[in-house]
C-alpha cells in the first residue's frame, strides 16, 4: 500500500485554491441538470399515466426495468470511455480519444441491437420476469413493443453524450439532454391523453414519445460535434485496434460491467419483489423511485464531474493534486448525503398530498419514504466516492466485490425470503433492499484510505502503468 504524506503547506495551498471548486461546479451543474431532466421524464410519465390509471403507471415502471438492465451494459462501456478519456484528455492525446470512442460505440451498438430485438420479439416473456399480474403484463407488452425501437439508439446517444462531457462541453450535453426531455414531456401529453388530432394511447403513447425524443437526441448530439471548437470523432479510427489501448479499455470495462450487472440485476430484482407484493406495492414503489432519482441528480453530477476532474489530473501526471481533489470530494459527498436525507423527509408530506393513489398504496408509500430517507445517505456517499473518485483512477474492481457481498450476499436473499417465503409487509421488504448501500459506507471509507485509485492509466511506450509513480 502506498503512503501519502503530503506537505501541510501544499495541502493548505490546494484547499484554499478556488480552481477545483469552480471547475467542479462548471462540470457538475450541467450534468446534474441533465440527470434531473431525465428524472423529470420518469416523473412526468408516472404523473400522466397515474392520472389515467394506477395500473398504467405501475406497468410502465416495471416495463422500463428492461431498459434499466440494458443501461447497465451501456453504462459500463460509457464509463470505461469516460475514465480513460478523461485521463487522455488531460494528457492531451487526441488520437487515443478517437480510438477509445470507436471501441465504446462498437460495444454499445451490439448491446442496443440485442435489447431492441428482445423487446420487439418477446415482450411478454420479459414482463413475466417482473410481475405475474395479467393487467400489468398486457399494458407493459404494449409499451415495450414500441419503446424497444428507441433502445436501438440508446447506446449511440450515450456515447456522444459522454464525449461532450469528457471534452469539457458539459453545457452542450446538458442542453441536448434538457431539450429532448422537454420534447419528450410535450409528446407524452400529446400521445398519452390524445391532445389535438392525436389518439389517446396511454402507455403506448409514452413509448412513442420516448422513441421520437431519442431520435432527436441522436441527431442533435452528432450535429454538435460538427460545430467549431468541438471534438469530432474520426470514423476512420472506428476499427483501429491498438493492443495496449484495447487491454487498457478491457481492463477498465470488465470490472465495470461486472459491477453494473451485479447492481442492475439486483436492483431490478428489488422492483420485481415489490411487483409480486401486489399492485399497491408496485405503484408505491414506482412513485418512491421517481423521488429517489430526482434527489440523486446532484450526487450523480458531482460524481461525474469530480471523476472527470480527478482523471484529468491523474492523466496529466499530477497524482498528488488528484489525491487532494479526492479528499475534498469525500467531504462534499457526506454533506450531500445528509442533505438528501433532510430533503427526502421534508418532501414526504407534500408528495402524499399530491399523488393520487389508493389508500393502501398511500400507506405503503409513507413507509417507503421514511425508509428511503436513511438509505439516501449511503446512496449519495457511495455514488460520489465509488463512481467518481475510485473510477477516476481505474479502481473499478472494488465496486464489484462490494456488491457481491452487500447486495447479493445480504440484501437480495433477505428481500427474496421476505417476499416469497415469510410474507413480510412491503415496507420491511423494501428496507431489506436498502441494506446494501447503508452497510457499505465503512468498507468504502477503508478502501478509500488505501489510495489505490491514485493512478495514471494512460498508455506510455505501448504499456499500461500498473502503479503510480509519485509518492
Amino acid at each position: 500500500m502506498m503512503k501519502w504524506r503530503n506537505p501541510t503547506a501544499q495541502r493548505d495551498l490546494w484547499w484554499k485554491d478556488k480552481q477545483f471548486t469552480g471547475k467542479l461546479v462548471k462540470l457538475a451543474l450541467p450534468i446534474s441538470m441533465q440527470s434531473l431532466m431525465l428524472a423529470v421524464v420518469a416523473a412526468a410519465d408516472a404523473l400522466m399515466l397515474g392520472i389515467m390509471e394506477q395500473n398504467s403507471m405501475a406497468a410502465v415502471s416495471l416495463a422500463t426495468q428492461v431498459q434499466f438492465i440494458q443501461n447497465m451494459w451501456i453504462a459500463s462501456a460509457v464509463s470505461a470511455f469516460t475514465i480513460l478519456g478523461a485521463q487522455y484528455w488531460g494528457k492531451g492525446d487526441r488520437t487515443e480519444m478517437h480510438r477509445l470512442f470507436g471501441m465504446a460505440v462498437r460495444f454499445c451498438g451490439v448491446v442496443s441491437i440485442v435489447w431492441c430485438a428482445g423487446c420487439v420479439l418477446i415482450p411478454r416473456q420479459l414482463m413475466l420476469l417482473f410481475t405475474d399480474e395479467p393487467a400489468l403484463i398486457e399494458i407493459g407488452v404494449g409499451y415495450l413493443e414500441i419503446a424497444g425501437w428507441s433502445y436501438l439508439l440508446t447506446g449511440f446517444s450515450q456515447c456522444y453524450q459522454a464525449l461532450l462531457k469528457v471534452t469539457e462541453k458539459p453545457r452542450a450535453s446538458a442542453f441536448v439532454g434538457s431539450g429532448t426531455v422537454i420534447l419528450n414531456i410535450i409528446l407524452n401529453a400529446v400521445f398519452i391523453f390524445g391532445l389535438g388530432t392525436a389518439p389517446a394511447m396511454g402507455a403506448r403513447g409514452a413509448a412513442l414519445a420516448t422513441l421520437i425524443a431519442r431520435i432527436a437526441e441522436v441527431i442533435w448530439s452528432v450535429a454538435y460535434t460538427f460545430a467549431d471548437g468541438f471534438f469530432r470523432p474520426e470514423w476512420k479510427q472506428f476499427w483501429t485496434r491498438e493492443k495496449a489501448l484495447v487491454r487498457a479499455f478491457r481492463k477498465c470495462l470488465l470490472p465495470l460491467l461486472g459491477a453494473c450487472l451485479f447492481w442492475g440485476v439486483g436492483y431490478t430484482s428489488y422492483t420485481a419483489f415489490m411487483g409480486h407484493l401486489g399492485t399497491d406495492a408496485a405503484a408505491a414503489t414506482s412513485v418512491a423511485a421517481v423521488v429517489r432519482d430526482l434527489i440523486c441528480c446532484l450526487c450523480n453530477g458531482i460524481a461525474a464531474g469530480g471523476g472527470i476532474l480527478i482523471g484529468n489530473e491523474l492523466g496529466a501526471g499530477n497524482l498528488i493534486k488528484g489525491k487532494l481533489a479526492g479528499d475534498r470530494l469525500v467531504k462534499i459527498a457526506f454533506v450531500c448525503g445528509f442533505g438528501s436525507t433532510a430533503v427526502m423527509l421534508a418532501c414526504t408530506p407534500i408528495l402524499l398530498a399530491f399523488v393520487q393513489l389508493t389508500k393502501g398504496a398511500q400507506d405503503i408509500l409513507l413507509q417507503l419514504m421514511i425508509v428511503m430517507s436513511f438509505y439516501m445517505i449511503g446512496r449519495v456517499v457511495n455514488t460520489i466516492i465509488i463512481n467518481g473518485i475510485f473510477a477516476s483512477g481505474g479502481d473499478t474492481l472494488f465496486d464489484m466485490y462490494s456488491l457481491a457481498v452487500t447486495m447479493w450476499g445480504i440484501a437480495v436473499p433477505l428481500a427474496a425470503l421476505g417476499t416469497f417465503v415469510l410474507g413480510w409487509p412491503a415496507a420491511v421488504v423494501y428496507a431489506c433492499t436498502c441494506l446494501d448501500e447503508v452497510g457499505k459506507i465503512p468498507w468504502v471509507m477503508v478502501h478509500y484510505r488505501k489510495y489505490r485509485w491514485v493512478k495514471d492509466l494512460t498508455v506510455r511506450n505501448g504499456t499500461v502503468p500498473e502503479k503510480s509513480g509519485q509518492k
